[in-house]
């Protein structure tokens, strides 16, 4: 049985979260919890960012310390992950002294082989502040699409910069025109692993679209070798003589968190790390389109230098954006739904439903109000809650509760194994959408099945009828409460109890002979 690592993207502890990071990050729980229905040993891992200029910038905008402010946002997270359902095995963050001790040694095994040397470089300097700045700091013109950017990543074209490259480079803090000193750093020779990158790339065809075009395109215009070390105060230490000033760039070591955290898990389960960041495993990675770069190219690379044999990525699931009400979605403009406001007003079960249903797998999307609640009376309450309420609150009104055995049509039991195997072929392959509507073309078929008995007639002239069509109901509602688990936790565990089934990905029968008489409606209306 193949070990399944889950890598969802770590988020910045310098803000809250928003819809933008709910829809990019929750197809990594329907492949946690998909997987975990197999069997399959899974390694569902994430955490908060803890370290980089974005932390120190809110830091010093609230007169606080990056420490005070990244537990914060972490401990927020945390509690918004849990109240929408993310069922992280490991929820850590860059801070916890285990993901220090392990991007310690796995830096200085890098130090140590053929792709990092030390180089003198350019930095950047504001004379009006009098101080030096780290490449977020520094704002101009991206060199390769034009636009407006920051010295880390331009956000409009997705190109990884370094700050000396910036063209018309300005202090973000005060405005002012840069100088360039010199400093010493540790770059990654990205250059040197051109062919194994391209081998990699090449043997990703099933890739979305937006990764393929992403990666393809930072290799054609030639890869960059890239500084693994900045001259900051925030940070991971540098494992180097000579370095103790410095401390590992954010980048070569928050994608390593999937590693550590991992690692974690590892010795708690007493599994060989090596077994699961070996051949028998199969890793996905979920994030935004902006993070790409980092897990095909960045986190890759890393790898193939350490020299380790440690697996690269196999399946990159990479979302691209979602806007609220036709327009992008900024946080500076406060133009923007935060994840924990609307974790504390809505059903999980609802959002989790909008956001997969509407998931930016091709394409962007969009978020209304006037949306979310339409398909949350209609499809949730309408449809799937309307199935599962008439049948079961049939059964405890006119049968005492009771479910006849019954032997379950051939064709039905067909159309289900068929859906299960659709489904799930589909959730590896990273068509969540197509998933979730293969199901409730089930869901559909379920009431449509329920109309054509008519049991609130057979009732009256045929009883042995109307139990069988309860029965067969039941069946159909217990099979797609387990197919629609990995989406819907929450009210699939309802059904799950109330029907006395089991959450593995297997054809289910009703195991309870009569239905509990204080069973609850699963969805409300959204007026």
């Amino acid at each position: 049985m193949k070990n399944i690592i889950v890598g969802g993207a770590w988020p910045y502890a310098n803000g809250s979260l928003h819809i933008g990071h709910i829809a990019a990050l929750l197809p990594g729980d329907v492949l946690a919890r998909y997987f975990r229905a197999k069997g399959n040993p899974v390694f569902y891992v994430s955490g908060s960012d803890c370290h980089g200029t974005p932390i120190t910038i809110r830091a010093k905008q609230e007169d606080s310390t990056p420490d005070v402010i990244s537990e914060h946002y972490h401990s927020e997270f945390c509690e918004v992950f849990e109240k929408l359902g993310f069922s992280y095995d490991l929820y850590t963050k860059t801070s916890d002294p285990r993901h220090k001790k392990f991007v310690s040694e796995f830096h200085k095994r890098l130090y140590n082989g053929d792709y990092v040397e030390e180089r003198t470089v350019k930095q950047a300097f504001c004379p009006a502040c009098e101080k030096v700045l780290t490449d977020r700091l520094v704002v101009g013109i991206c060199p390769t699409c034009g636009s407006a950017t920051r010295g880390d990543q331009c956000d409009a074209c997705g190109e990884v910069l370094d700050s000396d490259t910036v063209l018309d480079a300005k202090c973000a803090d005060c405005g002012a025109p840069l100088s360039f000193g010199e400093t010493t750093q540790l770059f990654l020779q990205v250059s040197k692993l051109k062919n194994e990158l391209c081998d990699f790339l090449d043997g990703h065809p099933y890739w979305r679209k937006n990764a393929i075009a992403f990666t393809k395109r930072y290799i054609d215009e030639g890869l960059r070798d890239r500084a693994i070390t900045r001259d900051l105060d925030w940070g991971i230490d540098v494992p180097k003589p000579g370095y103790e000033d410095k401390k590992i760039y954010i980048w070569a070591e928050n994608v390593l968190g999937y590693l550590s955290a991992t690692s974690v898990l590892c010795k708690e389960r007493g599994i060989d790390f090596k077994d699961v960041y070996g051949t028998e495993s199969r890793h996905y990675y979920v994030h935004g389109k902006d993070n790409i770069p980092f897990h095909t190219i960045i986190l890759p690379s890393l790898l193939l230098a350490h020299g380790d044999g440690l697996r690269l990525p196999d399946d990159i699931i990479s979302s691209e954006y979602i806007t609220l009400e036709g327009r992008k979605i900024s946080t500076s403009q406060n133009w923007a739904v935060w994840a924990k406001d609307l974790a504390d007003k809505y059903n999980p079960d609802s959002i989790r439903y909008f956001f997969i249903a509407n998931g930016p797998e091709k394409r962007d999307t969009d978020f209304s109000w006037r949306e979310f609640k339409k398909q949350n009376n209609s499809e949730l309450v309408g449809a799937w809650g309307n199935f599962v309420n008439r049948t079961l609150a049939f059964a405890v009104k006119y049968l005492n509760g009771e479910i006849s055995e019954v032997t379950v049509d051939a064709d039905i039991i067909e159309r289900l194994r068929q859906l299960y195997d659709s489904v799930g072929s589909k959730i590896e392959k990273g068509a969540f959408r197509e998933a979730l509507e293969d199901i409730f073309e089930g869901v559909r078929f379920g009431n449509t099945y329920y109309d054509a008995k008519q049991p609130w007639k057979t009732r009256v002239d045929n009883i042995d009828e109307c139990k069988e069509t309860i029965a067969v109901c039941t069946y159909l509602i217990a099979n797609i409460a387990n197919l629609l688990h990995p989406f819907l936790p929450f009210s699939s565990q309802k059904v799950s109890d109330w029907l006395g089934t089991t959450l593995q990905w297997k054809e289910q029968a009703v195991s309870v002979k009569e239905i509990p008489s204080d069973i609850s409606i699963l969805f409300s209306k959204i007026e």
